[in-house]
């Protein structure tokens, strides 16, 4: 684990996330970073597929991914994999559920 980073101190069932994770010093040491933009992707799934396949794809097609149904979401910051989840609803839009935080190589899932 990284040591500028600390440990997971609390689990916060209330929380939208359900796990409150506070560096070593609280949030005010990491001040400078706060407003740092990073890429978030969720990933669903995976599959492999030759050239002629992919030229052969068209409105309609489906893809069957490697993932089966009901299997957490991959929640990934900069590429790193970070934490997992599920699919969820959110008005119109779709958001994730996390169900599984990954703090070096620990995983954090109290009180989700």
């Amino acid at each position: 684990m990284d040591p500028r980073l600390g440990a997971a101190s609390s689990v916060n069932p209330s929380s939208p996330a359900g796990a409150s994770l506070q560096p070593i010093g609280g949030l005010d040491s990491l001040g400078f970073v706060m407003d740092v933009p990073v890429q978030v992707t969720v990933e669903i799934g995976r599959k492999s597929m030759k050239i002629g396949e992919i030229l052969r794809l068209g409105p309609g097609s489906v893809l069957e991914l490697e993932k089966a149904n009901g299997e957490p979401l991959d929640i990934y910051v900069n590429d790193r994999l970070i934490a997992r989840g599920e699919a969820v609803v959110v008005g119109e839009r779709y958001g994730v559920r996390l169900t599984e935080v990954l703090v070096g190589d620990e995983v954090v899932t109290g009180g989700l």
